[in-house]
């Protein structure tokens, strides 16, 4: 007898237990008038955070079957600036929503599309048909079709976010979107309720920092100095200008407060040069004035031009308000905008006959540095 009794608890915990784990959703009324909820995050595109806007099954309206809750579903409004997606129920069968929403960088008004993904469940009202009261079944965010149990569903939830592979879309820079959506209940009804979402997205490029050299790519610059040579007047003279195409990525949206460049000269001490001046040597060596071949650098940057000392920094600020330029960089698929700030390398002219005649070659060095605080 002991035995029989000892099972029949044991079969009334296991009914307790399956009971617990299936109530019935929260009483719950649809929200009315503009409800508007702030995205703010700040993440580097090496490490993209995926955004949940709603949670699965956050509960759009549930009460008795007769309010017709079952049907609740959202659409988009006329200005496709604020999603794309259908403005009316479109009845469409089970399938998950994916709206393109254009978000649009601060800095440079590039505009770019990210998808945010959602979708709609059913709850009953009994269990008629299920073990929890929520139909499996995912539905898209803009339709009022429901599957009948006996009874229509009694309630509507939603699931709504931003992937990480979509965010990845976005380069450096801040992002702006928002995102409109009108809770309806009859397919032709007026709008309950618009849910807006207000994205403010800050995103870092640390990886990609870099000082880009649109002629040459991943490689190492060659640049010739374009020395050319005057036997009129008299005496000869040599001397040369050359521009380097230059463009500074601070992986930032170029929104640093300043950008710190450096330029060094790589090759031997030359004793008595001016701190304004590099040098390049004559191939088969030799260390004398008559062995070298002097030249001076100048960064044009914001309409200046900024003469570069040896070894000295120079502070380029205005950065957040400085002229842009679109490009590729290497190994991206995506455009980004630098800061255009070419650099002009001049040999001023002197007597070629001071001069050994043959190849010179020297090499520099450029560094940039930001600032230490980063968003």
């Amino acid at each position: 007898m002991k035995t029989w009794v000892l099972a029949t608890v044991l079969v009334w915990s296991v009914l307790s237990s399956a009971v617990a784990h299936a109530q019935r959703p929260p009483l719950t009324t649809p929200a009315t008038g503009v409800i508007t909820t702030e995205v703010t995050r700040t993440f580097d595109r090496s490490a993209p955070e995926a955004l949940e806007l709603w949670a699965r099954r956050t509960m759009l309206g549930y009460g008795e079957t007769s309010l017709n809750y079952g049907k609740l579903h959202l659409t988009c409004g006329s200005d496709p600036s604020l999603g794309r997606c259908p403005t009316r129920d479109t009845g469409g069968p089970p399938s998950r929503s994916t709206i393109p929403l254009q978000f649009r960088e601060q800095r440079s008004g590039q505009h770019t599309d990210v998808n945010v993904t959602g979708w709609l469940e059913r709850a009953e009202w009994q269990r008629y048909c299920s073990a929890d009261f929520w139909d499996p079944r995912e539905y898209p965010l803009w339709t009022s079709f429901n599957v009948d149990c006996l009874v229509p569903p009694s309630g509507t939830a939603a699931a709504l976010g931003v992937q990480q592979e979509d965010l990845h879309k976005l380069v450096a820079g801040r992002w702006l979107a928002e995102l409109h959506l009108h809770l309806r209940m009859d397919p032709d009804g007026p709008v309950i309720a618009t849910h807006v979402f207000k994205f403010d997205l800050t995103i870092t490029d640390r990886d990609r920092v870099m000082i880009y050299l649109p002629e040459f790519g991943m490689a190492a610059p060659v640049v010739g100095l374009q020395l050319d040579y005057r036997p009129v007047p008299y005496p000869a003279t040599i001397g040369g200008s050359t521009v380097l195409d230059m463009c500074l990525y601070d992986g930032m949206g170029s929104q640093s407060e300043f950008l710190g460049i450096t330029a060094r000269d790589m090759g031997p001490a030359a004793p008595g040069r001016p701190e304004t001046q590099y040098s390049v040597w004559h191939r088969d060596g030799g260390r004398e004035l008559h062995d070298r071949v002097d030249y001076q650098l100048t960064l044009a940057h914001n309409g200046q031009r900024i003469a570069l000392r040896n070894n000295e920094e120079v502070l380029l600020r205005g950065i957040d308000t400085a002229e842009l330029r679109l490009v590729m960089l290497p190994d991206m698929n995506q455009w980004v905008y630098c800061v255009p700030t070419p650099l002009t390398l001049d040999t001023p002219r002197v007597p070629a006959a001071d001069k050994r005649e043959g190849y010179y070659e020297g090499r520099l060095t450029l560094e940039m540095r930001l600032p230490t605080a980063r968003l």
